[in-house]
């Protein structure tokens, strides 16, 4: 596995990944799978805020992908990204998202953020909040039926990662 900087023609592997949760699961919210063009302006919005967007290929196809965005738009949260992992559906649970969320992190992190947060879909028991608890994130909330979608409610689990000196000081 190789985990590098996505590039705008990764934009049609990504499109197809994200279809399956978008179209699949409830690990997306979104309920109408983007194009990909409009996965290139996403990714093209993340880079152009100064944040990663990674890949992991394999056999040189991209099979996972994971990035940062800002948490919020206002000014106050400017220290504070979200983020997000998606694996292709045949390569889950391989230590694909582990690996693109340690480099996330990393890269966060020296970009001087002090806090990230993960939405997270599902219950407690979900692979991605063990995942996320394994890497050092903390349960901050349980929002019930925050999602209406496939015609259920669904839960959302909030979990945040203190980076770098987190509140310890103030950024400069």
């Amino acid at each position: 596995m190789t985990i590098r900087d996505a590039a705008p023609a990764d934009a049609a592997a990504i499109a197809a990944i994200y279809r399956y949760y978008v179209e699949q699961t409830i690990a997306s919210f979104e309920e109408a799978a983007p194009d990909e063009k409009e996965i290139a302006a996403r990714m093209a919005a993340v880079r152009d805020a100064g944040l990663p967007w990674l890949v992991a290929e394999e056999g040189g196809a991209v099979v996972a992908y994971a990035y940062a965005r800002p948490f919020h738009t206002r000014s106050a949260y400017r220290f504070t990204v979200e983020n997000a992992i998606y694996v292709a559906p045949d390569r889950a649970r391989k230590g694909l998202g582990r690996a693109l969320t340690k480099d996330v992190i990393a890269r966060c992190t020296a970009a001087g953020y002090r806090q990230m947060i993960a939405m997270i879909s599902g219950d407690a028991d979900a692979p991605s909040v063990k995942m996320h608890a394994a890497l050092g994130f903390r349960p901050m909330g349980y929002l019930p039926s925050l999602g209406l979608k496939f015609g259920q409610w669904i839960d959302v689990i909030e979990m945040q990662l203190a980076l770098g000196e987190g509140d310890a000081t103030i950024p400069r």
